[in-house]
């Protein structure tokens, strides 16, 4: 992969755009003082020792004190596991003392683009306790394997509608045609989203706890499903 690439995911473990091409080049050619750095990468060496000093100060490197000071980048999986395992006790620490949020809205909210969307699908998977339906195209399934997976081992219904079965044990498939970028979710019986999810960011999806829309979209599944057991589409 490029360091163009590598340099966007440093970026979302906190390092800025100098910071991560500078820990790029440290891993690439070892332990290395300011000026060279700079001499390598191009960068104002005022700019490279600021970048340094902020890559020390988040866990990323190291110094080492000899006729002039050095600096090493730190193990890549060391740095994120570090930097993962703070934030983890930042997110506890978030959830004990936030202002407790208002019961979850009955309204309509609008999810846009296929990162939140995705996320917000997941953490909808991980949240039920009963029952799931899921109906969407095999390529859109792919993303969340790893949370039906987990479902299916705590014993929570799964019922897909899709138009190629996933190989997973345990779901209630319906063969339905491919609905390309079509996707609908059911939590419990008391939250849903659909919308479009493929489209990049002008992706968008409605999601609601909304009783009068869970009800119309369940229904709706349900109609599909009875059509798709009439036509012999049920695996």
């Amino acid at each position: 992969m490029a360091n163009v690439g590598l340099t966007e995911y440093l970026m979302e473990f906190g390092l800025t755009r100098q910071e991560a091409t500078i820990y790029l080049n440290l891993m690439e050619r070892g332990m290395q003082t300011g000026y060279e750095v700079s001499k390598q990468t191009g960068i104002s060496r005022s700019n490279v020792y600021r970048a340094l000093a902020g890559l020390v100060e988040k866990g990323a490197a190291y110094t080492s004190e000899e006729n002039a000071t050095k600096y090493m980048g730190i193990d890549v999986e060391e740095f994120c596991s570090n930097k993962i395992r703070r934030m983890e006790q930042y997110k506890e620490i978030l959830a004990v003392n936030m202002p407790k949020e208002h019961e979850e809205t009955e309204g309509y909210l609008t999810v846009s683009g296929d990162e939140q969307i995705q996320h917000k699908i997941k953490n909808m998977l991980l949240s039920a306790n009963k029952r799931v339906y899921l109906s969407m195209s095999a390529k859109n399934l792919k993303k969340f394997l790893p949370e039906i997976s987990q479902l299916l081992e705590q014993k929570v219904k799964v019922v897909v509608l899709s138009n190629k079965a996933p190989e997973l044990l345990g779901i209630k498939f319906y063969l339905t045609e491919n609905k390309e970028q079509q996707v609908g979710v059911i939590t419990d019986s008391r939250n849903v989203l659909t919308g479009e999810l493929g489209n990049g960011e002008h992706s968008t999806c409605l999601y609601s706890g909304q009783s009068n829309l869970v009800r119309v979209f369940k229904d709706s599944l349900k109609n599909e499903i009875k059509l798709i057991e009439l036509t012999g589409g049920v695996k």
